[in-house]
């Protein structure tokens, strides 16, 4: 499964971070933030926990952040 962390950038962008400052916040470097971004490694559960509490949301608002689906295009040829 892939997923989309368009939203979860976008909230960085809006707390004025970047994402190195973001990535140590979570404890965790900004290579292995953009490894997770790219889904080539899994966020963790103490990763997810720490975000939520930046971001200043409730656990349950997660699945915006973390589990929204990439959505492919396809093309059709006429």
């Amino acid at each position: 499964m892939i997923f989309d962390y368009s939203k979860f950038k976008g909230k960085i962008r809006e707390l004025e971070m970047t994402q190195n400052e973001f990535a140590k916040k979570i404890g965790i470097s900004e290579q292995t933030l953009n490894l997770r971004f790219k889904n080539l490694r899994p966020f963790t559960q103490t990763e997810i926990f720490k975000t939520m509490k930046i971001f200043n949301e409730p656990l349950e608002n997660a699945k915006i952040y973390f589990f929204t689906e990439k959505v492919t295009k396809i093309v059709t040829k006429n």
